[in-house]
């Protein structure tokens, strides 16, 4: 087949309307995708500066995710510091509310000592806030005349056994004789009059001595500082004379004849005001020294109408020996479970325990702190990483003052469980409320450590958005078609390709002419 010739008009004319078919296509690829470079082969500067941008902005995005799990875990720190600052303050409340009470137990009792004083009478204090049992002496030396008194041989810690072998002997008081007769029957008659359970085969020196008073219709016998058996005459002066003869029986009662105490006209003894005890009891130092009074800031007294009255300044119950049963002051010692008894505190003691409740809830606010398995509180580490390489990054771990790590507790605060006992004086619970205040103090510094590091996080995060906001926009701009450019485009294409089909159709008709010279 021979080719076909065609006029230079017409093949020119084909030549535009093909040029500008394909202009169209590639103006159609260009709306249809939104790009004008859609490969390498469009434009390969752009192509691959566009990848290149859009790979950076993918691999910081992947961070992203990174930075807000960073930002959640530092803010539920920081929800966990916020409640144990609230914690520790309504602590600091609880100790100031103890401070403020002051419902101490108080008592007042009436001085009744014996008459006349051997000497021996004590005011026993022990419990409380007290390291040791004080004892305060009820009597004071005087220049006025003595009663007599006689000292027993040391009684036996076994008890006296007058079961089968009566305990005899006569007392001479001032020249008079006063028989004692201390037997089994004597010891049934007294359990059944007192209500008592003595056993005839062991008797104390304090049984022994409340039967002789029995017998005697007085208070002769007594129990002296060492817990032995003590006759004291009831007068006074170089006349009041004791002695003890006939003395028989009683196995280990320590009572042997003695010949005749006499009295002495001066140095004798007296017993102490009220205002006295009440001096005793509140001097800061002993007297003439620079010791402090152990009963000082412990145990308080004062003079209410002629009675002592004793407050217990503390929360453990505070016993006072030397007390009746009838609650007059006697100094003579009692058996234990006679002796009076003061409560403690039970405010400041259940204020005590409000505040080990407190303590172990800033515990477990500071356990429940987590997020996505990092408690920063607990001691974890956060490590964020801020840019695609791995050079920008930071970590994150909660630190004392001196820059090392440790985690938040009470331990770590210095907060450590309290006894009732701490909060028995005043200068105890300041001392709790000054540790209370660095404990607050640290964990302010500590949460605002945290908000600094919160904040930088936070604008690395923006500045990172904004980052792959400029890399995906710089790709954009090589890439992306201007769809009004386009379509403008497209319209002034069409429009070419119109004129262009005229013309190929004028050019033709030209060529057509020919064949009407053979009509």
């Amino acid at each position: 087949m021979s080719d076909v010739t065609l006029s230079k008009a017409v093949r020119s004319n084909l030549l535009h309307l093909q040029n500008t078919a394909k202009m169209m296509d590639i103006t159609q690829e260009r709306l249809a995708t939104g790009k004008k470079v859609n490969s390498a082969l469009d434009n390969p500067t752009n192509f691959f500066t566009a990848a290149s941008l859009n790979a950076r902005a993918a691999d910081i995005g992947t961070l992203l995710d990174s930075m807000s799990n960073g930002i959640r875990t530092i803010e539920a720190a920081d929800n966990g510091l916020t409640a144990i600052t609230k914690t520790i303050e309504s602590m600091q409340s609880t100790l100031r509310q103890a401070r403020q009470d002051k419902t101490f137990q108080v008592k007042s009792y009436e001085l009744a000592l014996p008459a006349p004083l051997n000497g021996a009478e004590t005011l026993t204090f022990r419990g409380g806030a007290l390291d040791d049992a004080i004892s305060l002496d009820l009597t004071k030396p005087t220049d006025a005349a003595s009663s007599a008194q006689l000292d027993m041989e040391a009684f036996s810690s076994e008890g006296v056994d007058v079961s089968t072998t009566a305990l005899e002997f006569t007392i001479h008081v001032n020249g008079d004789g006063l028989p004692v007769q201390i037997n089994a029957a004597a010891v049934t008659a007294y359990n059944s009059l007192n209500g008592t359970s003595l056993d005839p085969e062991n008797l104390s020196a304090r049984d022994v001595t409340n039967l002789i008073n029995r017998q005697l219709g007085s208070d002769l016998a007594r129990v002296n500082a060492a817990g032995n058996i003590t006759f004291v005459s009831p007068t006074t002066g170089s006349g009041s004379t004791l002695q003890i003869t006939g003395a028989t029986g009683g196995a280990n009662a320590g009572i042997a004849d003695r010949p005749q105490a006499t009295g002495l006209d001066a140095s004798g003894i007296d017993a102490k005001s009220v205002d006295d005890l009440v001096a005793d009891i509140n001097r800061k130092f002993l007297p003439g020294t620079d010791t402090p009074n152990p009963l000082h800031g412990k145990v308080r007294a004062s003079n209410d109408n002629g009675k002592l009255r004793i407050e217990n300044l503390s929360t453990t119950p505070l016993e006072i020996d030397g007390i009746a049963t009838d609650g007059r002051i006697t100094g003579i010692s009692t058996d234990e479970g006679l002796r009076a008894e003061l409560g403690g505190n039970d405010i400041r003691a259940n204020l005590a325990k409000q505040f080990n409740e407190l303590r172990s809830e800033l515990d477990r606010l500071a356990e429940d702190s987590s997020y996505n398995g990092i408690n920063l509180l607990r001691g974890d580490a956060l490590k964020i990483v801020f840019n695609e390489l791995g050079t920008s990054q930071i970590e994150v771990q909660t630190r004392d003052a001196k820059g090392n790590t440790r985690p938040i507790n009470s331990n770590e605060l210095g907060l450590f469980e309290i006894n009732p006992d701490q909060l028995d004086d005043d200068a105890s619970i300041d001392e709790l409320l000054a540790g209370l205040q660095l404990a607050l103090g640290e964990v302010r510094s500590q949460a605002s450590d945290l908000g600094s590091t919160l904040s930088t996080v936070q604008n690395r995060e923006k500045f990172t958005k904004e980052m792959i906001n400029t890399l995906e926009t710089g790709a954009a701009n090589l890439t992306l078609a201007d769809t009004n450019e386009e379509g403008a485009n497209m319209l002034a294409l069409q429009t070419r390709q119109q004129l262009s089909q005229t013309a190929l159709s004028l050019a033709s008709q030209a060529d057509q002419a020919v064949l009407r010279l053979f009509g």
